[in-house]
Order: C-alpha cells, then structure tokens, then sequence
C-alpha cells in the first residue's frame, strides 16, 4: 500500500509545466550554453531546434531502468515512468518544447515532434520499436483510404502493429495520461485542421491501457469534434478508428456509432450484424496490458417467450432488442442482393444472406419470430406490411411467411434447407406440432430427392429424439400412464412414417414429372398386394399423364393396366369387361408414336385370343386395321395428324393381322388382307416373301410367282434383288426345265436394272441353268457377259470362273482369247497375276516361246521392289525351261524394269519440290503435277516410245503406260556387254 502511496505521489510530472527554476536539475550543466543561446535569440527556430535535438538525443533511453524500490509488478505498470531518468528526461522534454511552442505555438511540425516525443513516455513504444512505428506511419499515409470493406481491412492490418511496450498504466498515472489529452487539445485550438494530429490524439482513445477518465465520454466528444471540425474528404481516416473505438468500448455507445455509420456506407451492414449479435449490452476494458474485452454483470432479461400467446407483442429485453434489428438487417440484405441494390463485400450471394438469417432466427427464434398462433392471427396486409421489417421497430417477424415469400419462391432448389430451417424454428421455440406440420407439408412440396431426403431425415431424427427424451423423463412424470399412452402414440407415428418413406419419395418423382411412365409403374408397385390402390393408381396415372408429354412407354402402362384386370389381381378373379374398357380408353389416347397405337390393337386382340374368342380377335383387328374416309391423302410420316388416322397405314399392325388371318381366316380373307397391304403400299419385302410363302402353301403357284412379280416392280435394287434371288429359286424348284424360256427371261429382266455390284450370283445360277437345261455355248456367253458387268473388285474373280468353265468344256487351248481378253480388260496388278497364269497355260501346252512374251509383257506392270514373287515366277520358269541368254534377258529386263520405276519415283519427287518452290498457281492434284513436269521433259527431248523391251519377244500392251525415254533404257540395256557376273 505504501509503494502505491508513493507511485501515485509521483505524477503528475508536467502538470504545471516543469521550468528551471521548480525542478532542481532540470538544466545540466553541459546545457547552459544551449540555454544562454535561445536566450541570446528567441526568435530564431534553429536554435531552438538544436536545443531540442540536443536534449532528445541525450536523454533518450531504449529501455527503462525500474528504481530499486519498486517491485517487477509496479515496474510493469509504470514503464518509462518506473525510471527515475526518464522521469526527469519527460520533464526536460516538456519543459524545452513548451517553451520553445510559447514563442511559435502555430508551428506543426514543432507540435508534432513534441507531441510524439511526450506520447513516448506515456504510451511506451510498439513493438518492434522504432522502425515498426514508422513502418506503420508510412503504410498509413500511402494507403488510399475508401468506403466499405477496405476500411476494415487498413484496419485488421494496423492492429497486428498494436502490441505496446513500457506503458504507463491508466490508472496508476491517470493524471499523466490527462495532461498530454491537455497538450492535444492545445495543439488542436492552434492547429484544428492538422489531420495528422487529430488521428495521433485519437489513436491513442484506442490504447490497449488508455486511462478510463479518457477512454470514454471524452473520446467520444472528441471523435465526434474531429468528423465536425476535418472536411468530409478526411472523415474516413476518423471512422477508421471511431469504429474501432466503438467495438472496444462495446454496449449501446457501439451500436449507436456503427448506426451512424451505416447511415453513409451501408456496406459494413454484415459487419454491423456480427456486432449485434457477439458484443454484450455493455462492455469494460479488462486491463491495461491487453484489449481484451469481457462481459459486464448479467443483465437481467425480460422473458420474450410468447410461445402460444396469440398477441403481436414487442421485444423488450435489451439482447432480443439487438438480436431482432441484426435479424432484420440481415432480411434487408438478402432482399437487396437479390434485387441487386446491394452487393456483399465477402462475395455471398442473397441466398447465403438469406440462410445467415434462418441461422440466426434457429437460434433465437422467441425473440425474432412471432408463434405460430400469432403469426396466424395475423392478416395478409400486417404481415407484408414494410414498417414491420423496420430494424428500428420491434415487432417480430413472421417466420414461416418470409421462408415462404422470401426463400421458398425465390430459392426452389434449397427447399429442402428452407423447411428444415422453419421447423428448427418451431422446435427451439418448443413448438413441436408446428414442426411436425411443416415437415409434413415440406415433404408435401419438395420436388427433389435431395431436398426430400434433408426433409425427412430432419424429421425422423427430430421424432426419434422426442421419443428418447420422454422415454428419459418417463420415471419423473407422475401421470406414468398418460405419458407411457403419449409415447406408444408417438412410436406408432414413428413407426408409421418410415413406412411412409417409399411412397413420400414417389410422390416426390411425380411432382417433378407428373408424365414419367416409369415413375407411375413403380407407384403400382408399391400396392402390388393392394388391388384398390393399384387400381386407383392406375386411373390416376391415366388422368395425370399427357400423352403428348409422357415418357416413352405409356402404352405399356395401359397394357399393364388391362393386363391386371385380365389376370385378376392378388385376388385371381379376372374382370375382362373392366380389362376391355381400358383397351378401349387406350386406343383413343393420343400417342406419339403410331407403333405404340398399334402394340395396344396387337394386345387387345392377343386377349381375346388367350380367352379363346377367335372371332372376337378378328372383329378388333379389322376394326384397328379399317381406314378413315379421306384415306388417300394421309401420309404415315406427317405427325400432325393423330396416330389414329394413321393407324391403317402401320406394317406392324398388318403383319399381326395377316398372321391372326392365316391362323384363323380363310384362304381368301387372308388374300384380301395381303392384298390390301400391296394397294396401301406400305409393303417391305418380308411382307411379299410371306405372301407368296402362304399362297404356296395353298398350293396358288402361279398367284405366288404373280405375287413376286408385283414386289419386283415395287421395289428397287437392293430390295428387288432378294426377292428376285427367292423368286427364281421357288421358279426353278418348281419348273426345272420345263419353261426354260420363261426362265431366261427372268433372268434377263432380273439383270436388266441389277447394278454391277449385285449381279454377280444372278450370272452364275442363269449360267448355271443354262449348263444344266439348256446350251453349253449360251451359258458361256453369260459368263463372258458377266465379266463385263460386274464390278471391278469381281472381275479378276469372274474371269477365273470362266476360264475354268472355258478350260473345263472346250479344253485348256479355248481359254486363250479369254486369257488375252482378261489381259486388257483388268488393272495392271491384276493384269500381273492374270499373265503369270496365262504363262503357265503355254508352259503347259509346251508354247515356251508365248509364255516367255507373256512374262516381258507382264514386266512393265511389275516393281522388283513390290513383287518380287513375279520375278521369282519367271526367274523358276527360265531355270526350268530357258537358255543362258534368255536367263540373261530376263536379268536386263529385270534391270531396266527396275530403273523404269526408280526414274518415275525420281521424276515425281522432283515435280514435287518444284511445285513448292513455284509461287505461281499449282495443279489440283499431285497426278497434275507430275504429268506437267513429264511433259516439260518430253518437250525438250525427242520423245521415242519403245513398245516392248530391245530385244524381247513383242506383246500387245493391255493399257498404255507412261514410260521414261527409251533411248535411255535401250543404253542402259544395251550399253554394258559385261553381264557374266550376273549368271
């Protein structure tokens, strides 16, 4: 207690202001001739500048040196001030400015420096010293001060600079603190437009260990006389520490400062809401070391639970007053985000506003929301009444009415959040039927299986721990009875709707899609043991689905329908009149597809069938099949006609009519049947093939060949050729070679128009007849015809066949012309094979002499590089039956054939690089290319064509070839004498 009485007795230090001759040693002797010096000249700032440089520089110290009386706690309160030097250094300090501010009290920077100086000692220094303070100084000078979120920011990163060293407690050395807010204020009435003092003198409102004398109604005063005094260009750098002020000081003064605030720069609104709700009604410095902040004593709260209470009344507890405006300015945000007046300075969209407010009304639900009762009393007009949503009214707000209008209607993909978030509501507020309700109307509503599963699962587990809680309490009630009634209740409630779930999550899928099929058909299946329920579930799916709309399959939902009532149910007891009455609903439906028209015809009739009515069968399917009365001009392809106008054009239907016919009808009503199709002219190929297959089987040949006759004419190739392929296989099977001249002119009227890739087998079976029942000579004519119709990929192949027919009935000398036909009519790869063939013949008829012309002839088409097999050929051929110099031509061939093709190689590669290289137009094809750079080089010399290899046995070609210069080749054959080393 003594060494309080004795730190207290200390200050003030420099109030009055210390002078020589108060304070014994305030003027050293090493100062004197500073002293005479301002003495000698007053007027004059420099020597008075020195002095004070002097005089800072001597007696600055980094760290206090505590006195030896003073203990380490006492030393930590006072900071600079535990030391005796720096006591006395304070005091020259003020003295030597004081003095120096009476001869120039306008000057700035003389405040400035004394002001900083004197804080010093009082404040302590940052950490980090010196250079940290100034680091802090030029980052708040330099930074471009703007409304909204920046200035929060600027302000987050200041205080990590905020942590002081050596402070001068505030209420040990309040006095202290008091006398420099007294020299603020005098540099404030010489200089009151100085910024840079205003925002010194206020920054230190927001010292960690600020005296309570000061940090209160004089901070206060004093920021609200800076935003009066600075113009409205520097305001912001006020607010900047206003608004921080006001969050350490806390309680209504807090409030009311950020209100004021908002009132310009409505973007720290968020901000604004955490600070309702976080801060306490009134809020104390705890200490003087830290900015902590701690409650102040409870408060006592008017209780603003008015659940069941019908009245629309006020809050009136200070915490319900704060957590009701954030609530409120939160609904404002979320509402101007969305109508886009307001964008958040954290990026959140106006859901999220909208779901910070549903949190915020779970957890205090009694003092933002009405009960349900009152919000029920309520009209239309109050509840939309905007005066209502007023932050400074404080009325509550409907809950369940703004989820609806605000969330729900705006937000339908988050109705699963939005319902659980109402009902929350309800429940903290202990209304549990109103939770109950808004579960069951949620999962009423959702049309989603996420929202519906968040719905129900909440609810489920809300039910669940209802019961766990009265199942706890149970031995505490003393009616046991009634509540042991209350809890079977609710097990069966329970119980009930987790029987409920598969049912609720179908309602949910039809809700989204009332015209999915497939939804429908899995409904039915949840009552498979119920047939009142599929029955109506079937009736409702027929009333609900637009056919226009519906999911593929709804005619199977019919078929499925009748299909029930055919077999009876779970009961067994089949209903048919009920079974036929669906299939006449069904065939009125309009459906998308005239195939699904008819698959319900084709059904109803396969009915009647199992039930053993044939005539009634028939009866369905001439009425399904009957044509409208403009039938001429419908088109089956124009889909703005109904299905059932198109319905007498669909192949499907018919074919299932023809077949019902055939099992059924007579002879001549299937005829009619078939007959009708071929007018109607949607016949396909099968329908003539099944045609024609019935009337054979009624033994109607001719009527059956005249039915192929007609599918023929109807049908183009490649329809037309299989049925040409049956038609002339059931003809010959029949006749064989009794009409053989009716045969051959089906043949020939089958090859009339058959392109040449088709008409292959068509030659070989007339060949084939012709062999068989007719002339050797007509069938060769076919073949030699057929090796000039078909296709080039099958004339290699058709050649061969008719050289073996050739070879086979006239001998193997016939097949000559054949050979030498092939020869000129086939590519030259081919042309190659056919010729090594053709060889072989001569060789076997001993003709070496023809082979040997053939094989020259052959060469030219033939790169040693790329068909070493013919050189291998003739090179077996000359071993076998040659000589040495035509082995030795053979080899020179050889050669020349080889620098043939290297030329060309040469050549093309050379046009290429030209091309390239030329600027002017270039050909359309590298093919031009070459041919242009062939012909430049034939243009410049003398063009020979050599017909046949010098010196070998001559050959007409096939096909004209371009060749290099003869000349060149018969040098190169010709000029080297020296071929032994080839042998």
């Amino acid at each position: 207690m003594a060494e309080i009485e004795r730190i207290v007795a200390l200050f003030p230090l420099t109030a009055p202001v210390p002078l020589p001759g108060t304070v014994e040693g305030l003027v050293p002797l090493d100062d004197v001739p500073l002293e005479q010096e301002v003495l000698r000249n007053p007027d004059n700032p420099r020597t008075w500048r020195s002095y004070i440089t002097h005089v800072e520089e001597t007696n600055y110290k980094k760290r206090p040196q505590a006195d030896d009386w003073l203990s380490p706690a006492a030393a930590e309160l006072l900071g600079f001030m535990s030391d005796g030097e720096q006591r006395l250094a304070l005091q020259r300090v003020v003295s030597i400015y004081e003095r120096a501010l009476a001869h120039f009290p306008t000057s700035y920077a003389l405040w400035s420096a004394y002001l900083r100086t004197r804080s010093r000692f009082v404040l302590g220094e940052i950490r980090g010293g010196a250079e940290a303070a100034r680091r802090r100084m030029l980052e708040a000078s330099n930074r471009v001060l703007e409304m909204g979120p920046t200035l929060l920011d600027a302000r987050r990163d200041e205080e990590a600079y905020d942590k002081w060293d050596y402070a001068l407690d505030g209420t040990l050395g309040w006095r202290e603190w008091r006398s420099l807010a007294a020299a603020y204020e005098r540099a404030l009435m010489w200089l009151p437009r100085m910024p840079r003092l205003w925002l010194e003198y206020l920054n230190m409102f927001i010292h960690p260990s600020c005296s309570p004398i000061l940090s209160r109604t004089h901070a206060r005063r004093t920021f609200d006389r800076a935003l009066r005094t600075l113009p409205g260009s520097l305001h912001l750098r006020i607010w900047k520490i206003y608004l921080r002020w006001a969050e350490i000081v806390g309680g209504e003064t807090a409030l009311r400062v950020w209100r004021r605030y908002l009132a310009v720069d409505p973007s720290l609104s968020e901000r604004f809401v955490h600070l309702l709700v976080d801060t306490p009604p009134t809020m104390r410095l705890a200490d003087g070391h830290t900015n902590g902040i701690e409650p102040a004593e409870d408060e006592e709260e008017e209780d603003d639970d008015d659940t069941g209470d019908t009245t629309d009344r006020l809050v009136t507890s200070p915490r319900g007053k704060r957590t009701l405006e954030a609530s409120k300015v939160l609904l404002a945000l979320a509402r101007a985000a969305l109508d886009g007046v307001y964008t958040s300075p954290e990026g959140k969209s106006p859901y999220q506003l909208l779901t910070e407010w549903l949190e915020l009304a779970e957890k205090q639900p009694q003092h933002i929301g009405l009960s349900r009762a009152a919000e029920d009393a309520l009209g239309e007009e109050s509840r939309a009444d905007p005066s209502r949503y007023d932050q400074k009214d404080m009325r509550r707000l409907p809950l369940a009415h703004i989820v609806r209008t605000d969330g729900l209607s705006r937000y339908p993909d988050q109705a699963g959040r939005l319902w659980t978030g109402l009902a929350t509501c309800w429940i903290q507020r202990g209304d549990l039927d109103a939770a109950r309700d808004t579960f069951e109307e949620g999962m009423a509503q959702v049309v989603t299986v996420r929202d519906f599963t968040q719905v129900f699962d909440a609810y489920a587990e809300t039910s669940e721990n209802v019961l766990t809680f009265m199942m706890d309490e149970l031995d505490e009630e003393e009616d046991r009875e009634a509540r042991e009634r209350e809890i079977d209740e609710r097990m069966a409630a329970f119980e009930a709707l987790m029987e409920r779930r598969p049912f609720l999550l179908s309602d949910v899928a039809l809700r989204r899609n009332p015209n999915d099929v497939q939804e429908w058909s899995r409904r039915v299946a949840l009552y498979s043991f119920d047939d009142a329920k599929v029955v109506e579930t079937y009736s409702k799916a027929i009333e609900t689905i637009n056919a226009r709309k519906a999911t593929p399959g709804l005619h199977q939902l019919y078929l499925k329908f009748a299909q029930f009532y055919e077999n009876g149910g779970s009961a067994g007891k089949p209903d048919v009149a009920s079974a036929r009455t669906v299939f006449e609903k069904a065939v009125k439906a309009p459906f998308r597809k005239v195939d699904d028209l008819a698959e319900v015809w084709c059904s109803w009739a396969e009915m009647e069938i199992r039930l053993g009515n044939y005539d009634e069968a028939l009866s369905v399917m001439a009425r399904a099949v009957s044509a409208p009365r403009d039938a001429k001009n419908v088109s089956y392809y124009d889909n703005s006609l109904p299905p059932q106008t198109r319905l007498f054009k669909s192949l499907k239907l018919w074919a299932f009519y023809t077949d019902l016919e055939e099992s059924l009808g007579t002879v001549e009503s299937t005829k009619r049947a078939f007959d009708r199709i071929m007018e109607l002219k949607i016949a396909n190929a099968q329908t003539i093939i099944n045609y024609a297959a019935f009337l054979e089987d009624a033994a109607y040949y001719e009527e059956a060949f005249k039915v192929y006759e007609r599918g023929v004419e109807l049908f183009t190739y490649p329809v037309a050729f299989e049925l040409w392929n049956v038609y002339l296989s059931k003809f010959l099977k029949r006749y064989g070679d009794t009409k053989l001249e009716r045969a051959r002119d089906m043949f020939e009227q089958a090859l009339e128009k058959c392109p040449a890739d088709l008409c292959k087998p068509l030659f070989l079976r007339y060949g084939q007849l012709e062999e068989e029942h007719g002339l050797m000579r007509k069938a060769m004519d076919i073949y030699r015809r057929a090796t000039q119709a078909v296709s080039a990929k099958e004339r290699y192949d058709m050649y061969l066949y008719y050289i073996a027919k050739a070879a086979a009935n006239y001998g193997l000398v016939a097949t000559r012309p054949i050979y030498e036909e092939a020869i000129e009519q086939l590519p030259d790869k081919q042309t190659a094979d056919m010729c090594v063939r053709f060889a072989a013949l001569e060789r076997k008829l001993g003709e070496f002499e023809r082979a040997r012309a053939i094989f020259a002839h052959a060469s030219q088409f033939c790169n040693p590089k790329t068909r070493p097999d013919f050189w291998q050929a003739w090179n077996d051929f000359e071993i076998e039956s040659g000589t040495e110099d035509t082995f030795r031509e053979m080899l020179r061939i050889k050669r020349s054939v080889k620098a043939q093709y290297d030329t060309e190689l040469s050549n093309a590669a050379a046009a290429a690089k030209g091309m390239g290289e030329m600027p002017a137009p270039v050909p359309e094809d590298a093919m031009a290319a070459i041919e242009a750079a062939n012909a430049e080089e034939d243009d410049d010399e003398q063009p020979q064509t050599v017909p046949s290899i010098a010196g070998a046995p001559a050959f007409v070609a096939a096909t004209t070839v371009s060749r290099p210069d003869a000349a060149r080749n018969a040098e190169r054959i010709a000029g080297d004498g020296d071929d032994d080393d080839l042998l």
